[in-house]
């Protein structure tokens, strides 16, 4: 992992702000009374608390930007959730999150093995899982699920458990001529968005660069936690059309970044 490079996600690591403790609790005393200006200034001035957190993996063979976007989740999330009443330092609070959110991420991309017939068992379980929703409006109980695919509960949560991390969400769960719709295509994410680490990464200028629909598709989908079905239908057009503008507007961002 690179960490040695002066600009990280379009951030010139050299130049980065330090700020001191006082600077810190007058930064929180106006992010309390709704000041934005205020929290971005508190990222800004964090970015080398994260940068010498990740450090932390470098013998990790993880991209450095992606780590570093990572860690800055971490980061907002901190600041986002600091109690200034437990009087400890900032820090102290903000490093072991910024260093979950990198483990998170490092354990959710490994590549785990998981054998044939245990997958088998869970994709079972998941079918029957489905129906019981699908037709009794319910979830299904664990009980219900074995004595329907004929298998001990253990081992229909041992299978479940199994499949839970290694299902990558760039499985391809449809295909329409060129265009391929991934697992991840179909998630709806109303708590985590990306909203805020997007804008506080500087990403409005490359967002600035799209045309309308690329811009739209990008807001729906990013800062309102929207699927591509639910696009397609608010936008009028093929989630097809819609996953290939995604990919094409994400391309030219990601250039627009890289420059």
């Amino acid at each position: 992992m690179a960490l040695n490079k002066v600009v990280i996600c379009g951030v010139n690591t050299a130049k980065l702000p330090l700020l001191t403790d006082d600077e810190k609790n007058e930064l929180f005393e106006r992010i309390e009374k709704g000041d934005k200006n205020a929290r971005e200034k508190l990222i800004e001035g964090n970015l080398r608390l994260v940068l010498s957190v990740i450090r932390r993996f470098q013998s990790v063979n993880e991209n450095a930007d992606d780590l570093f976007q990572v860690g800055c989740i971490g980061l907002m999330k901190a600041i986002d959730n600091f109690d200034r009443s437990l009087n400890v330092k900032f820090s102290t609070y903000a490093v072991p999150m910024i260093i979950g959110e990198c483990r998170r991420y490092l354990r959710d991309n490994s590549a785990i093995r998981v054998s044939r017939s245990l997958r088998d068992i869970a994709y079972k379980a998941i079918y029957a899982k489905e129906r019981i929703l699908r037709e009794e409006d319910r979830e299904a109980t664990i009980d219900e699920i074995s004595k329907e695919i004929e298998m001990d509960k253990e081992m229909v949560v041992m299978a479940l458990d199994a499949i839970a991390t290694p299902v990558s969400l760039y499985d391809p769960v449809y295909q329409d001529g060129g265009d391929t719709l991934y697992l991840m295509d179909q998630v709806k994410d109303k708590k985590n968005r990306e909203e805020n680490w997007v804008e506080d990464i500087s990403l409005k200028e490359a967002m600035k660069r799209l045309s309308e629909r690329e811009y739209n598709i990008i807001r729906l989908r990013f800062f309102e936690g929207k699927t591509q079905t639910e696009v397609a239908d608010e936008i009028a057009i093929s989630q097809a059309q819609v996953s290939r503008l995604e990919k094409s507007a994400l391309k030219n961002m990601k250039n627009y970044l890289d420059i």
